[in-house]
C-alpha cells in the first residue's frame, strides 16, 4: 500500500489516497466520456480530502447515488462517489503526483449501458 497525494489545476483542492495502483479505468457514459478522465477506485476509508472542501461543487444525475465533485474555482473534475459501489470513490489519476499513467493498464467500463432510473425527470 502506498500513499499518493494529488491536487488540481488551481491548487485549491488537495487530497491523499492509500492504494496499490494495479489498473485504471475509463468510462463511456455521457458524463465520463465528456470529462475524459482516467480513474482509479479507492475505498472511502483510503481517501482524505486535505484542503478545499469549501470550493467543491457537486453534480448528481439519474438515481442521485453517484456524487461527482468538481473544483468551483478551476472547473476540474476531482473525484466521484461511485454509483455501483457507493462506499468507493473514483479518483481522477491525472492529478496524482508522480504517476506515469501510461505504465498501468486501463480498463474500459461500459457505463453507457448501465440502467437508467426512470423515476427521475433529469439525467
Amino acid at each position: 500500500m502506498q500513499t499518493y497525494q494529488g491536487s488540481y489545476h488551481c491548487g485549491a483542492v488537495v487530497f491523499e489516497i492509500d492504494t496499490v495502483l494495479t489498473e485504471f479505468t475509463t468510462c463511456n457514459c455521457s458524463l465520463c466520456r465528456e470529462k475524459n478522465a482516467v480513474m482509479t477506485k479507492v475505498h472511502e476509508s483510503a481517501f482524505r480530502l486535505l484542503k478545499g472542501k469549501n470550493v467543491l461543487g457537486l453534480y448528481e444525475w439519474n438515481a442521485h447515488i453517484a456524487k461527482h465533485h468538481f473544483c468551483n474555482i478551476c472547473g476540474i473534475y476531482t473525484f466521484h462517489r461511485k454509483r455501483v459501489t457507493p462506499d468507493y470513490f473514483g479518483i481522477n489519476v491525472n492529478y496524482l503526483d508522480g504517476i506515469d499513467i501510461s505504465s498501468i493498464p486501463v480498463i474500459k467500463t461500459d457505463g453507457a449501458n448501465m440502467s437508467v432510473n426512470k423515476n427521475h425527470d433529469t439525467d
